[in-house]
């Protein structure tokens, strides 16, 4: 897998923030103010987060994106692939009680359920069994091999919790009325680990606000917070233009989807081949450029070929046609479909952002070359286009595919696709999966249901006096290891 480099420090680094080198580490996560406490199964970033510190399930991910033991001390896994074993910590819930392997068996059936009818739900499908073998080892069953299941195991919404208190390995406190909070760590030897002298004076808590993006990054620059994380494209602009004096920019070596999914089959978008041209015609490099980012990696399809363990196809769709020409064949699609009464345009929803508005500036002068005007949908008005930027949970093709299944209502979709995919759920053998899986991709090229552009860019602003953060291909920076001693 080739992954981008983080973006360079743009300016020297200094020590000074809110902190100080000591008290609690200031954090802003990018989002609305009154997404911290969100609750649900289709949480925003800053929600994310906070369940993660608060409501650990049986592993988790640590600063580099890395699975580490949570509630499962350790675990095996049978030589065919189909049997995860986790022995449990003896640990406790927050309020008293010890975390027995029959709680954990119904918290984690119960979380399974809730997440029916997501994306995350899909990626769950193989999920056939989870039994209690004794007080303190549960096995989970899979119809077939999954080597990515422990990291679908540590995403926020597997997170367990007794009486609405979550099992750590931070506490959360908050003022009544306030949009911030203040996480601590747990002592280790309420989560079943060996004492540490001094825990109080070593861990150091973490206050977390939710903020708009350009809220964050003048808290950053003004030394009100020593972390800024969760920017996307729609505000890199405005971090990139900061008067960032005392920190830096980071970006993240991700995975993901970064495109347009395609809302409705009508009109000019009624024929696959027309929605083809749109993609054709957007010069992906020139798109990056105007946002003064380096190391982004351009897709031209859904799934991207070093998904699978052998690529059956090009890394470039149109086997390096050049730009000129793609939208010269484009443009004859488009002519060939216009006419009196049938005016060529798209209606593209986008987030509030100096990114988006970049964005949409690149789309309309590449789809004005190949005759297609452009109109920006305001909220809540209809659109034919919207921008999908989501981060990929785990490696394998199953994600990109299941993120356009029918019964989402995300968009357009491929039942035979759909079909393809569901197979996989039970097939054991790795090479005949991935044929499926690669039959799944063509059907869902075929429909045309999305125009590819890239890799999601998730940034943050990390103050020089910050330890354990580290850009990671996920995007994702759990707040618990900030609060660990380096030593």
């Amino acid at each position: 897998m080739r992954f981008w480099l983080p973006l360079l420090a743009l300016l020297a680094l200094s020590s000074c923030g809110p902190s100080g080198g000591g008290g609690p580490l200031e954090v802003a996560i990018i989002g609305a103010p009154d997404s911290l406490f969100q609750q649900g199964v289709r949480l925003p970033p800053p929600a994310q987060h906070i369940r993660t510190a608060t409501q650990e399930g049986l592993v988790a991910l640590d600063q580099a994106g890395q699975v580490v033991p949570a509630i499962a001390e350790r675990w095996i896994v049978t030589d065919d692939g189909l049997s995860y074993i986790f022995r449990l910590r003896d640990a406790t819930w927050s309020r008293g009680g010890d975390i027995s392997a029959e709680e954990v068996r119904s918290q984690l059936r119960q979380a399974i359920g809730r997440v029916r009818g997501t994306s995350l739900g899909l990626d769950l499908a193989k999920v056939r069994d989870i039994r209690a073998m004794t007080g303190r080892v549960i096995e989970v069953r899979l119809t077939a091999p999954m080597p990515d299941f422990l990291r679908l195991l540590a995403q926020p919404e597997l997170g367990f919790t007794k009486n609405g208190i979550g099992a750590g390995p931070m506490v959360m406190s908050r003022e009544a009325g306030k949009k911030n909070a203040v996480l601590s760590a747990l002592p280790p030897e309420t989560r079943g680990l060996p004492a540490h002298e001094d825990w109080e004076d070593v861990a150091r808590p973490i206050g977390v606000r939710s903020l708009p993006a350009e809220a964050a990054v003048t808290a950053f620059s003004r030394g009100d917070v020593d972390l800024v994380i969760g920017g996307s494209i729609v505000d890199f602009p405005i971090a990139e233009a900061g008067p960032l004096s005392r920190g830096t920019i980071q970006v993240d070596p991700t995975m993901g989807l970064l495109g347009l999914t395609i809302r409705r089959e009508a009109g000019f978008l009624a024929d696959p081949e027309r929605r083809e041209a749109l993609s054709m015609a957007i010069d992906r490099t020139a798109l990056i450029q105007s946002f003064g980012l380096s190391g982004w990696r351009q897709s031209t399809w859904i799934v991207p070929p070093e998904s699978f363990t052998s690529p059956t196809y090009a890394e470039d769709r149109w086997n390096g046609a050049s730009i000129e020409d793609r939208r010269r064949a484009a443009a004859a699609r488009v002519s060939a479909w216009a006419g009196p009464g049938r005016e060529p345009v798209v209606r593209i929803a986008l987030p509030h952002g100096t990114g988006s508005d970049l964005l949409f500036s690149q789309l309309t002068e590449a789809w004005r070359t190949i005759g297609v005007k452009t109109r920006r949908a305001g909220p809540g008005q209809a659109a034919d286009l919207e921008l999908r930027d989501t981060l990929a949970r785990f490696t394998s093709p199953r994600w990109y595919l299941n993120q356009f299944n029918c019964s989402l209502g995300a968009g357009l979709c491929a039942p035979k696709a759909d079909a393809i995919v569901r197979q996989t759920l039970t097939e054991r053998d790795m090479d005949r999966r991935e044929e499926l899986l690669a039959e799944a991709h063509a059907a869902l090229v075929e429909r045309e249901v999305y125009i590819p552009l890239g890799v999601p860019v998730r940034w943050s602003l990390v103050r020089g006096s910050i330890r354990n953060y580290v850009p990671n291909v996920w995007g994702f920076h759990p707040l618990f290891p900030l609060s660990q001693p380096t030593t």
